[in-house]
């Protein structure tokens, strides 16, 4: 075995073999010649993934695996950890992209000379991308060339500050040239990263990693996602119909204060200049890295690009920059942001933030590096309008015209996903005309959507996987172009936009939040739409007593040949899949959806927009059959034509049956029973787990079958039914109460 060999743990085993981790400890101790552990802990070994594989492939237990998933394998059993493969491997990628000819002459070397040669071409490819690593020696962390420690003030080998507060020296790179010992090990994982990228190119090889890194790690980092960061990414650019015809062009230098993954510079629209700044130096280079591989590093359209490590609000990594937008998802409710020590920092031009309001001085900070007139984005909790220690900066910003616009989200749009968060948009006044003396307010938090018949407040809300992004996007680039763009303020859209004078909100609490400015327009659509609502409830109500079933035809128990989802599987007479996170464009269809009853709703994750088939995304067919994995609750779906075409989501598994074999009406029937999803229910800790293979089914003819189907395709329109009414009937309770309360319906 190497001595550098990649380690792979039970969970990794699992999902090459294509099985689940019981089965791996069984193998474990029913054969004798199972790999022994190389590495991990008593209770979570590892082991040697090439010795693993041959096991699996004596064994003929080794599914096919896709490359993209043995390169997974490969960075999360890297030795130095998933962190350092994947900055290798962005490394290599940009060698693979800008010097395919070098990389071609590299990989035809042995492992051990390969990793000699390398640092010198990745140096090159990193110097011409991110600029000289000035005073920094090669390799992430690694110790000085003279083995003395950095000097006090000067950046450690990591672009590190020596002295907590300090930024990165000025061209110090964030992605660092390792060195022959560190890529020793990563060279296995650098030839498959290229085979990767042979397949679905540079950038969608280090984004299918990038975000696997994410998913596995959801705690470790804050996520902006990507529908999000192009609404905020479109706003940033000028008005049509004002700022373009004037001459002014648009946005291309773009600041992001607070990096993070990089989303939102990601999102910028043909950039001239990207500059970041992020306080962790390990997403740092991994944020430079994402940038640099998702822009042109060459020629007329090439990119300029500075990615800095730091503590932004208390050593700012470009205090001289003035750049056309500033895009920022700060961090939320940090006390320990540098109150105490930034008393008298120039930026606080617009008054000295409470140690509370952290956020508005991150405000301040991106009103500080634009030019004049330029746009700053950013997103806020909602406490930040209304909380009575920021009144008095909220007032100065509006006085001045600096803050144009306040947008309430959906709860979902972003982490904290339980709360409707808020964009703040904001422009530098400069020396030309003030702007008109009102802000624009915009509500998307719970608009109202009558004719979808999904009650009141759910059409572009409803949570973290039902958001309407088309439809917010729509209403707020609609109201924000036609605000900043008309010479005469245009009137709004009630409930959901409006221009308020900058007078009516300069009171004791000067609070900005949308919703106490724009009341909700009455549910239903207003008191003449509720007869339309009544309508189609009676009509709802006649179809659910045409479909209730009638009385049933009591007879013994049966007593069938039962056969399992496995051994159906096992035969071929069906194919299971599972979920993932839903690559491509087009919709997901996600657990929610299944449970509800609604048509899928769901976006693809961050990082997953790959060509058709360079990705794990299982697509719907008809005649599927769509199982919950968690919740233990005897809920099917089989798709239709209007639903065909949706990605599988997460948390949901696919039962493709043969039609020839199996009736799939029949097969979702059976799989609903009480009795049969406690038998193959499972507790994983604080959830109740479905394993779909144990599901059981009759052995019986395929023409009973189909009549068995009938019957259960009738149950689900049936219930389908009882659903509508419901939804229906919720809008005319509150529409009528609404409707009482504000005087527009009267009392019979």
């Amino acid at each position: 075995m190497p001595e550098n060999s990649t380690e792979v743990t039970a969970a990794g085993i699992a999902r090459l073999a294509g099985v689940g981790r019981a089965a791996v400890s069984n193998w474990r101790r029913r054969h004798a010649d199972f790999p022994k552990p190389v590495g991990g802990t008593e209770t979570s070994p590892s082991f040697a993934l090439p010795q693993v594989e041959q096991w699996l492939r004596d064994q003929g237990k080794l599914a096919e695996v896709p490359l993209r998933e043995r390169v997974w394998q490969q960075v999360t059993g890297h030795p130095a950890g998933a962190v350092a493969a994947l900055v290798h491997a962005g490394c290599g990628l940009l060698l693979v992209r800008d010097r395919p000819t070098a990389w071609l002459e590299l990989a035809a070397v042995s492992d051990a000379r390969m990793a000699g040669v390398l640092p010198h071409a990745l140096d090159d490819v990193l110097t011409a991308r991110f600029g000289p690593d000035a005073g920094s020696p090669p390799g992430t962390g690694s110790p000085s060339r003279s083995g003395e420690p950095s000097a006090p003030g000067q950046p450690s080998a990591a672009g590190e500050p020596s002295a907590p507060g300090e930024p990165s020296a000025p061209g110090v790179r964030v992605v660092h040239t390792p060195d022959a010992a560190e890529l020793l090990p990563s060279v296995p994982l650098l030839r498959s990263v290229a085979a990767l990228a042979a397949e679905t190119g540079t950038r969608q090889a280090f984004e299918f990693l990038f975000g696997r890194q994410l998913d596995a790690n959801p705690r470790q980092y804050t996520l902006t996602p990507p529908d999000l960061a192009e609404l905020m990414a479109a706003l940033a650019e000028p008005a049509k119909d004002t700022d373009r015809s004037a001459g002014k062009q648009s946005a291309r230098t773009f600041l992001d204060p607070a990096a993070g993954t990089g989303a939102l510079l990601r999102a910028a629209d043909r950039p001239t200049a990207l500059y970041a700044q992020e306080a962790d130096p390990d997403l740092a280079a991994l944020t430079a890295l994402r940038l640099a591989l998702h822009r042109e590093g060459a020629g007329p359209d090439a990119t300029t690009l500075a990615v800095r490590t730091g503590d932004t609000l208390r050593a700012d990594a470009f205090p001289q920059l003035a750049v056309d937008a500033v895009l920022c998802h700060p961090p939320f409710n940090e006390r320990n942001w540098g109150h105490d020590e930034l008393a008298y920092d120039p930026r606080w031009e617009y008054g000295f933030p409470a140690r509370t309001e952290s956020e508005l001085a991150w405000v301040q900070h991106a009103l500080a590096r634009l030019r004049d007139g330029g746009t700053a984005v950013l997103l806020m909790p909602p406490a930040a309008a209304s909380r009575r220690s920021g009144r008095r900066i909220r007032a100065d910003l509006l006085r001045r015209g600096a803050l144009r616009a306040v947008v309430a989200l959906p709860a979902g749009a972003a982490p904290p996903y339980g709360i409707p968060l808020h964009l703040w948009i904001l422009r530098k006044p400069g020396s030309g005309p003030r702007p008109a003396p009102e802000l624009l307010l915009i509500d998307t938090a719970e608009p109202a959507e009558p004719a979808s018949g999904h009650g009141p407040g759910s059409p572009v809300g409803g949570g973290r996987d039902r958001i309407d992004w088309p439809a917010v996007r729509g209403a707020v680039l609609d109201a924000w172009q036609r605000h900043t763009g008309s010479a005469v303020p245009p009137a709004g859209v009630p409930g959901v936009s409006r221009a308020v004078p900058v007078i009516e909100l300069l009171d004791d609490d000067v609070d900005l939040a949308p919703a106490r400015h724009l009341p909700r327009p009455v549910a239903g659509g207003g008191a003449a739409a509720l007869i339309g609502v009544r309508e189609r409830l009676a009509d709802t109500l006649r179809l659910t007593a045409r479909l209730t079933p009638p009385p049933a035809d009591l007879s013994d128990p049966a007593h069938w040949p039962l056969t399992t989802v496995g051994e159906l599987a096992r035969a071929g007479a069906l194919h299971l899949r599972t979920g993932g996170s839903g690559g491509g464009t087009g919709p997901v269809l996600t657990e929610h959806d299944v449970l509800a009853g609604a048509a899928p709703g769901g976006t693809p994750a961050a990082g997953t927009a790959y060509p058709e088939g360079a990705d794990d995304t299982v697509l719907l067919e008809p005649g599927d059959v769509v199982v919950p994995v968690l919740g233990g609750g005897s809920v099917t779906r089989v798709v239709d034509e209007a639903t065909a075409g949706a990605a599988l989501g997460r948390n949901l598994q696919l039962l493709r049956p043969d039609p020839a074999a199996i009736d799939p009406w029949f097969l979702a029937g059976f799989l609903r029973g009480t009795a049969n999803n406690r038998q193959a229910s499972s507790y994983a800790s604080t959830a109740t787990r479905l394993d779909a293979r144990r599901l059981q089914l009759p052995r019986l003819p395929l023409a009973e079958q189909r009549r068995y189907g009938e019957q259960f395709r009738t149950l689900a329109e049936f219930e389908d039914a009882l659903r509508a009414a419901g939804r229906l009937g919720g809008l005319l309770v509150q529409g009528m109460y609404d409707g009482l309360t504000d005087g527009t319906v009267a009392p019979k």
